[in-house]
């Protein structure tokens, strides 16, 4: 019993746990326009947010609705988020799987 209480108790803390990447994927689509349909940044100065670990996004887009974190857009985008929509879009970005190939 003690066992099932802990899972329960890091699933509920953790956004690739507890989240619904496909309501981050619904949710995602007004992030496209600088990360990207894909979350592969379309304007230079934004970052690629596909692959990108769930408990960093989750922590980035809480620092920008909380003010912590400065950047006039992000701020405006993060301020109506709800911790379940940062949870699922976080879920969200770190369920694509991202590639690399060296040159």
């Amino acid at each position: 019993m003690t066992l099932i209480a802990l899972l329960a108790a890091l699933a509920a803390g953790s956004p690739a746990l507890a989240a619904d990447a496909a309501a981050g994927k619904a949710k995602a689509q007004q992030c496209a326009v600088c990360h990207g349909p894909n979350g592969l940044a379309t304007a230079p100065d934004a970052p690629n947010l596909a692959g990108q670990p769930a408990l960093y996004v989750a922590a980035q887009l809480k620092a920008y609705r909380s003010g912590e974190r400065k950047h006039e857009v992000m701020a405006v985008m993060a301020k109506p988020l709800t911790d379940a929509d940062i949870d699922n879009l976080a879920a969200w970005f770190a369920s694509i799987k991202v590639t690399a190939q060296l040159p």
